[in-house]
């Protein structure tokens, strides 16, 4: 697809397509619920029998999982850092043909973004370039009057974006409500949409990366979360919103996405995806299947050995420390693992993937003491660490699976770090920005297995392209 310029603000894109109607669900801060305000808004949406894409802005795996889960469709990640503005145009294009609406979950604050000097890679950001109605959520538990206040600033801050109405999370009760109704009555001119009382069995569980999730919930933990946005989109009015009235005016216009288009596959790839192993956009495997790559699942934790006849594996991130004894416990796995990788077979792990390919895992139970076994192929160590590694990355590669890139853009999000790591060690990865493995160095680099903290997007095209010719390679050995 081309992309045209009408004027300065505008693109052919946004004129041809502003007819599905897009929703963004942000928040004056980190924290104050935008994920289960977000579910019980797509809960409501589909109650009203729309057809909802849901989307999150940023670099999250978690929070997609819910969205994936009260909608049935696979929610997939807005991010301007690692996908720039024409590859998230693309992305909503391809997957809301068929829509009704699009509701987008926000990230952090509504204007918290790459820095505080721009909006770059803020929740606003994104919301203008979709030419999306916004609705701001608020915790509203510690303030009364002062929330019409904080609401008011977040009005005139940018006067650019469309922010269509004001849910208001953990009222105390209805005094509460009212207070706050009736400050927002003589100042704010954006309507409120939704009182949410407070209720500690409304909140998801969360552990050290977030929430935990969906994809490791059982039947009943799972229903849990359908009953909490349920409950929750009671307590919001959408049709006083000229978006969800506009939404329910044009259902069942749209056409059905034509599925027809990925090509027959040439290579076939193991994907670990488990409890432990869940980290993936389905736009980096949607990318491998475009590039004749057949993707077969597996488990690290409940399978013996890897699929038969594959000619790669991919491990993605996730939590292998929750699960580490089970991971130490099933030994022909790693073994197998381990024999695909001394027979020069490609591997490509994140993060997770790292952490279960090096020799150990310890520090996150029996009193971060206890050291568990993992594959071995990386002569190396894995500890939990109490400090968080949290950075959009950015780097110049140069390895045997994706070659020489010299500005490849991801992003690092863990708890672990990597210790006992041999002088000798190879690494794909020079960082510019960000931490990497040690000494701005990522991607431990051994024979034809790479594995990296950095989290890559495959809107990238070489990344996919590149990845696929070395299991190409491998196949025709």
């Amino acid at each position: 697809m081309k992309f045209y310029i009408i004027d300065s603000k505008i693109s052919l894109w946004q004129v041809n397509h502003l007819q599905v109607p897009r929703l963004v669900i942000a928040g004056a801060t980190s924290g104050v619920g935008k994920t289960i305000i977000t579910t019980a808004i797509l809960y409501a949406c589909k109650k009203k029998g729309m057809k909802v894409q849901p989307f999150k802005i940023g670099p999250d795996f978690i929070d997609p999982t819910y969205h994936t889960l009260v909608t049935q469709r696979v929610s997939r990640n807005l991010d301007m850092w690692m996908m720039g503005k024409k590859n998230i145009l693309k992305c909503v294009d391809d997957s809301t043909q068929d829509c009704d609406i699009v509701i987008i979950e926000g990230v952090m604050g509504l204007f918290d973004g790459l820095s505080g000097k721009s909006e770059f890679a803020s929740t606003a950001h994104v919301a203008k370039l979709l030419n999306a109605s916004i609705i701001l959520v608020i915790d509203a538990s510690k303030a009364a009057r002062s929330i019409a206040a904080i609401a008011l600033g977040f009005l005139h801050f940018d006067r650019n974006l469309k922010i269509a109405g004001i849910v208001l999370n953990n009222i105390a009760g209805s005094r509460h409500a009212n207070y706050v109704s009736d400050a927002f009555a003589q100042r704010i001119k954006a309507p409120i949409i939704g009182i949410v009382k407070r209720d500690q069995k409304m909140k998801f569980k969360e552990r050290h990366l977030g929430l935990i999730p969906s994809s490791e919930m059982d039947y009943k933990e799972k229903k849990s979360i359908l009953e909490c946005a349920n409950i929750v989109s009671d307590q919001l009015n959408l049709d006083k919103l000229n978006i969800i009235r506009k939404s329910l005016d044009t259902k069942t216009s749209r056409g059905s996405i034509d599925k027809n288009t990925i090509p027959t596959s040439s290579t076939k790839i193991a994907v670990a995806l488990d409890e432990s192993f869940n980290f993936y956009y389905q736009d980096n495997l949607d990318a491998l299947r475009k590039e004749k790559v057949e993707l077969v699942f597996f488990s690290p934790v409940n399978d013996s050995m890897l699929p038969s006849n594959i000619d790669g594996i991919m491990l993605g991130g996730g939590f292998p420390e929750i699960l580490s004894e089970q991971l130490e416990r099933n030994c022909s796995m790693k073994k197998s693992i381990a024999k695909a990788a001394n027979n020069g077979m490609p591997i490509y792990g994140e993060c997770g993937g790292l952490m279960y390919l090096s020799k150990s895992v310890r520090g996150y139970d029996k009193g971060k003491k206890k050291i568990r076994k993992m594959v071995g192929i990386i002569e190396a160590d894995t500890y939990m660490d109490r400090k968080l590694t949290l950075n959009y990355t950015l780097a110049e590669c140069n390895s045997s699976i994706l070659g020489t890139i010299f500005k490849l853009r991801g992003h690092e999000f863990h708890y672990s770090a990597i210790e006992n790591i041999p002088k000798d060690s190879r690494f794909a990865f020079s960082l510019k920005r960000g931490n990497g493995i040690i000494d701005k160095k990522d991607g431990f680099v051994i024979n034809n297995l790479l594995a990296s903290y950095m989290h890559l997007h495959f809107s990238d095209k070489r990344i996919p392209k590149r990845l696929a010719e070395s299991f190409l390679k491998y196949s025709r050995r």
